[in-house]
């Protein structure tokens, strides 16, 4: 019984760390989209982490360019998402298929942004629910959400591409076969051509 409990907490920990990872990655897709966006709408590219700057600073932090109010607000967000990425490997690493784990990424980021834009900051962080803009802020969610629903392929130790069992069996070996017999050592490149005596 002690086997199987030592066996899952490896399990654990590595889906929460493969999750925290894709949450990282995740957000800052969506920190990019969101300020991508804003600067398109002539917001300034910054305004989202100075949203959530608020939570800190109050309505001081308002602003659209980089301040250094704008780090405790880019750090919130980025905690916030990566440990909602961990939560979400955490609850979801026995499913193997990656298009469900995509859609179930997806859902739960879009769920995500529902309760806390809309009921959550409402009390924590009333001006995050006053400005934000509703339709980029879907979409960087569901950036998000697509994100984390790649966390597998953060797991510790996994390549990026997997080998065909074939083509272990027809590669040559790492030292390769040295013919038998005296072999000469070739031309030494810096030496130049022979001279005649």
């Amino acid at each position: 019984m002690e086997d199987t409990t030592d066996a899952r907490v490896p399990a654990a920990f590595s889906a929460m760390l493969a999750g925290l990872q894709a949450g990282m990655v995740g957000a800052l897709w969506m920190l990019a989209w969101l300020g991508v966006s804003a600067a398109w709408q002539n917001r300034g590219f910054w305004i989202s982490e100075n949203l959530f700057a608020t939570a800190f600073y109050g309505g001081d932090a308002v602003r659209s360019d980089f301040g250094v109010k704008t780090l405790p607000g880019l750090a919130l967000y980025l905690l916030l998402y990566s440990l909602l990425g961990g939560i979400f490997a955490l609850a979801l690493r026995g499913q193997a298929r990656s298009g469900r784990l995509t859609l179930a990424g997806i859902l739960f980021s879009l769920g995500w942004f529902y309760i806390s834009f809309h009921v959550l900051w409402k009390s924590a962080m009333p001006l995050v629910y006053l400005l934000y803009p509703d339709r980029p802020t879907v979409v960087g969610h569901l950036i998000f959400g697509a994100c984390i629903g790649r966390f597998p392929a953060h797991y510790p130790g996994r390549t990026n591409k997997p080998v065909a069992p074939d083509a272990l069996e027809s590669a040559p070996p790492g030292d390769a076969v040295q013919p038998e017999g005296p072999q000469s050592p070739g031309p030494d490149p810096l030496s130049g051509p022979p001279v005649a005596p």
